[in-house]
């Protein structure tokens, strides 16, 4: 059984700030490499540990008012804890989506009051988020206002072809739309195994219908919690590479996400 899916690196994190990334691939939901399901997070096993990246630094987003006077954290939807001042100016910086920020943060405050020994920020979240579909908008989706991808995010048949891990269907095609193989769906990448297992509802309550992997607010919850489940504390170099490595057991993809999170690591 696998956990998660997750795509390949697509930008160029080196690119100057405050200018767009350069595009350097075409294929954002592609590699899905076998993960362990329950037990001990793995190690990332296709390099050596010499080559795995420090730890970025954890950032997080101030309050919002709501925030600040609310009795718990889950009784707000994900979206409205980060302050909306911050957001607005950090997504014009960092050329992300004000609607993909919001949950980035939101998620993140959540978990640092939830799991402070987590301590996972939104800008490991947003370089997830980035490799994975360019912040919900691969292929012409983009995030509605509710943060629900349109149109949705599916990737291709994990069929076990080249490059590719064979997961026959889980779900009847419920979440993916294919009942022969699964395939990682939404702006973060998940495979209907790995939902079913994490899914988190990011706008408390307020959707009947339950959580939603092409959903922003509730797919950046689960990769939170996810990652702070699987990994040790994102704040160390070891609990990171373990975190990230649950997500996708690749050195180069556990280096793009930190390279990324560096570079968002810089704003203000």
């Amino acid at each position: 059984m696998t956990e998660m899916a997750s795509g390949r690196s697509i930008s160029d994190p080196t690119t100057q700030r405050r200018r767009r990334p350069r595009l350097l691939g075409a294929a954002a939901c592609v590699v899905v490499l076998l993960t362990s399901c329950g037990g001990a997070p793995e190690e990332p096993d296709d390099q050596t540990s010499a080559e795995l990246p420090e730890a970025p630094v954890q950032r997080q987003a101030p309050f919002s008012a709501q925030a600040r006077e609310a009795a718990s954290l889950a009784d707000l939807p994900v979206r409205e804890i980060a302050d909306p001042d911050w957001v607005a100016a950090t997504a014009e910086s960092e050329e992300i989506p004000p609607r993909a920020l919001e949950a980035y943060a939101g998620a993140a405050l959540r978990q640092r009051a939830e799991r402070p020994g987590c301590g996972v920020g939104w800008n490991t979240l947003a370089g997830i988020g980035q490799v994975e579909s360019l912040h919900g908008t691969y292929a012409g989706s983009s995030l509605e206002e509710d943060g629900t991808a349109s149109p949705p995010i599916i990737g291709i048949a994990l069929d076990g072809g080249e490059g590719v891990a064979e997961i026959r269907d889980t779900d009847g095609g419920e979440l993916d739309g294919d009942d022969e193989w699964d395939r990682a769906v939404g702006p973060m990448q998940f495979i209907p195994t790995t939902w079913g297992l994490y899914a988190q509802d990011g706008s408390a309550g307020a959707r009947e219908e339950g959580p939603d992997p092409q959903n922003i607010d509730d797919a950046a919850l689960t990769a939170a919690v996810y990652l702070c489940e699987r990994g040790g504390p994102l704040t160390q170099d070891e609990g990171f590479a373990t975190a990230v490595g649950a997500y996708n057991r690749s050195v180069p993809y556990i280096n793009d996400v930190a390279r990324w999170a560096e570079r968002y690591a810089g704003a203000f």
